[in-house]
């Protein structure tokens, strides 16, 4: 899993980074080479409100994106990779119940 991570107006910067990589592993790591480059945007609008965007690619079916806000980042890093988590597991549930793979996107294409 390839991660790039874009801090912006926030303190512990490193922290942060830490922090939001071990998460997406504990929500991505399962799916393996289905989960494709990861794009993390953390920003912080002032003590009010901080807000976390995560985009993935999902190796055949595309992107997928999510993003939580919260006074506390730490909560709305928590739920961004929650949802991405989720979201990855239902995209390949339905793929599945519609029997849907690999090869039939390919050849659809």
């Amino acid at each position: 899993m390839q991660v790039t991570i874009h801090n912006y107006r926030t303190d512990l910067k490193e922290a942060f980074t830490r922090y939001v990589e071990r998460r997406l592993r504990f929500a991505l790591q399962r799916y393996g080479g289905r989960v494709g480059r990861v794009m993390v945007r953390i920003s912080a609008k002032g003590p009010a409100e901080a807000s976390c965007r995560i985009s993935t690619a999902m190796v055949p079916f595309g992107r997928i994106a999510v993003e939580e806000s919260d006074s506390d980042l730490f909560v709305a890093i928590d739920r961004a990779t929650r949802r991405i988590g989720w979201l990855f597991g239902r995209k390949l549930e339905r793929a599945r119940e519609a029997g849907v793979g690999p090869e039939s996107i390919r050849l659809a294409a």
